[in-house]
């Protein structure tokens, strides 16, 4: 749960872009979208790998 400290007569636009910036920071929407299935250990790590491998391919690429 996100506490936001809202001092008096502070302005609601002030307080919600405080708030915005708080949830990108502890980035708690990335740790929701994760949780909405469970991903195998297995599956994780192979679809880690061929991200490695797109990257690695992608930017020997674009060196020459």
């Amino acid at each position: 749960m996100l506490i936001i400290k809202i001092l008096p007569g502070e302005n609601i636009e002030r307080a919600l872009k405080k708030y915005r910036n708080k949830v990108r920071k502890t980035q708690q929407l990335k740790r929701i979208k994760e949780n909405r299935e469970f991903i195998k250990k297995s599956r994780e790590k192979r679809e880690g790998l061929e991200k490695a491998i797109y990257r690695n391919e992608y930017f020997r690429k674009n060196e020459e």
